[in-house]
C-alpha cells in the first residue's frame, strides 16, 4: 500500500515514518497523557479550593462578628438610660423583667455594694465603638472563671 504524500493530517496519526529520513518517534499514548493532565489539574483545582475555602471562612467570621455588633447596637438603642455613652468605655445591659425594657448601666454585675436588684437580669457587657456601633465585651470574670475551670 502506498500512501500519498498530499494528505498531511494523515502523516501525523500513522505510528512510523513517511519518509527515508525522517526522525523515529513512538506513539504518544493518548489516553495516558489525558489522565496525567486531569490530575494535574484536579490537584491544582483543589489547591485553590482550599485557599478559596480559607477566605470564606474569614469572611463568615467577619460577617458573624458584624451580626453580632448590629444586635448589640440594637438592643442598646432599644434600652434605656439617662446619660450620654461614651465611645471605648464599657458599659452593661440589664433586662428589667418588671418593665419588659434593657437598661444600660455604667456598673457592672459585681459592682454594685447591695447587688443587683431583684427584678433584673444581667445580660451583657457593651463598649460603644468609633462607628457608634456597640460590640459585646467578654467580661473579666467571664474570662477568668473560664480560664480557671479549664
Amino acid at each position: 500500500m502506498r500512501i500519498e504524500d498530499k494528505d498531511p493530517a494523515r502523516h501525523a496519526g500513522i505510528e512510523y515514518p513517511m519518509e527515508v529520513g525522517a526522525p523515529v518517534f513512538a506513539p504518544i499514548k493518548v489516553v495516558e497523557e489525558k489522565d496525567k493532565a486531569v490530575n494535574v489539574a484536579r490537584q491544582n483545582a483543589k489547591l485553590e479550593y482550599d485557599r478559596i475555602m480559607e477566605q470564606a471562612e474569614v469572611l463568615m467570621k467577619q460577617a458573624r462578628s458584624l451580626q453580632a455588633r448590629l444586635d448589640a447596637t440594637e438592643m442598646v438603642h432599644s434600652a434605656k438610660y439617662g446619660f450620654n455613652p461614651i465611645h471605648g468605655k464599657t458599659y452593661h445591659l440589664y433586662f428589667d423583667n418588671r418593665n419588659g425594657v434593657n437598661l444600660l448601666i455604667q456598673s457592672g454585675p459585681h459592682e454594685w455594694t447591695c447587688g443587683i436588684p431583684d427584678a433584673w437580669t444581667y445580660s451583657m457587657a457593651v463598649k460603644k465603638l468609633g462607628d457608634s456601633t456597640w460590640a459585646i465585651v467578654e467580661d473579666e470574670d467571664t474570662v477568668s472563671s473560664s480560664m480557671t475551670v479549664s
